[in-house]
């Protein structure tokens, strides 16, 4: 019979528990709920959601109550050390996510699953991945786009050449660059093919003076550029909604509404590009599908969809063209050498 791990969560505000209220019945979001921790992880049949904390102690107890979870907790630290999951889920602020994610690899737990963003800089972030790599801790990223069939058939096509040589990945949206574009940084490389990273460029809406010392609060990002190792480039641009493009030299792939529809454009007659059939894609939580991915990693001791080495690069992007936008547009080379800069969030 196959092994029910048990699960713990930290954080019992908006992505724990209550962000599915938002969410039902919005048009291109009704059919990939559950999103909360909580919810994908009472979705998952073997997974034991035996415990929550939150600093916010009715937080914790409203969220215990609404998923009938046994336990619950003010202290994160206790709760592992009482409960001792192999699974925890984060979805506090990124403030504290180095010092959760050190104490539970050191204490335990062999699989986390964590919201974006990661941390707030790439000093806490390679102190993550020591951490979790030292401990052989499993790892999927809370970007819920990488799990969503709509964008993992976007790839495939890619992988397939359906659009020809893969030239450019972009996305229009106007968002935060710890907040909104940590979602961003993500699907570009995905689709780009998870490759290494040469540098990046970017101009964000802060100024020279909103820089105190070496942090800043979360700018938005007007204008992204990243140079992959593998020859594509990835764009960011203000947009209304998120919409990610592939571009190669026979067609192309897009998004509308999100996850609304995949539309696929072709080269054909006199080289102009012709709409072809839609492509077909179910329709699945991104949330779940990572725990599940999680479940079946501890099962075969097998590598996990959103690995945190790849959470690592996407967050340097990010951070990095902040560091661009700082040094005046300058280039940023990856691994960037300003590891200490923090970029904040509300």
């Amino acid at each position: 019979m196959a092994a029910t791990y048990k699960a713990c969560l930290v954080g019992c505000g908006r992505m724990g528990g209550t962000i599915d209220d938002e969410l039902t019945g919005r048009l291109y979001h009704g059919c990939n709920l559950p999103f909360t921790h909580a919810g994908a992880c009472g979705a998952v049949h073997r997974i034991d959601l035996v415990g929550a904390a939150d600093v916010a102690e009715d937080k914790a107890k409203a969220l215990c109550e609404r998923y009938d979870v046994p336990h619950c907790h003010v202290d994160y630290r206790e709760m592992i050390e009482k409960e001792k999951p192999e699974i925890l889920c984060v979805a506090t602020r990124p403030v504290n996510h180095m010092e959760i994610l050190v104490f539970a690899a050191e204490h335990g737990v062999r699989a986390i699953y964590c919201e974006k963003p990661l941390c707030c800089s790439m000093a806490e972030a390679d102190a993550i991945l020591e951490a979790c790599t030292r401990h052989g801790v499993k790892f999927n990223y809370g970007v819920n786009r990488r799990y969503m069939p709509i964008y993992r058939e976007m790839r495939a096509m890619i992988l397939e050449e359906a659009i020809g040589r893969l030239l450019s990945v972009s996305l229009l949206c106007h968002a935060t660059a710890q907040w909104g574009l940590t979602h961003a940084s993500d699907m570009l490389m995905q689709l780009a093919g998870d490759p290494e990273v040469d540098f990046v460029q970017g101009y964000c809406s802060c100024s020279e003076a909103d820089f105190d010392g070496n942090r800043v609060q979360d700018p938005t990002i007007l204008m992204g550029f990243v140079r992959f190792t593998n020859d594509v480039s990835g764009h960011i641009s203000p947009g209304s909604v998120w919409e990610f493009e592939a571009c190669g030299t026979l067609g192309r792939l897009r998004t509308y509404n999100d996850t609304g529809e995949l539309v696929y454009r072709k080269r054909g007659e006199g080289g102009l590009l012709a709409e072809m059939p839609q492509p077909a894609f179910n329709r699945e939580s991104g949330t779940v599908v990572a725990l599940l991915d999680l479940v079946d990693a501890l099962d075969d001791d097998g590598e996990t969809l959103g690995p945190l080495h790849l959470a690592c690069r996407s967050q340097e992007i990010i951070i990095g063209m902040v560091e661009s936008h700082r040094r005046g547009g300058e280039r940023v080379a990856l691994p960037m050498e300003n590891r200490e800069l923090y970029v904040g969030t509300k």
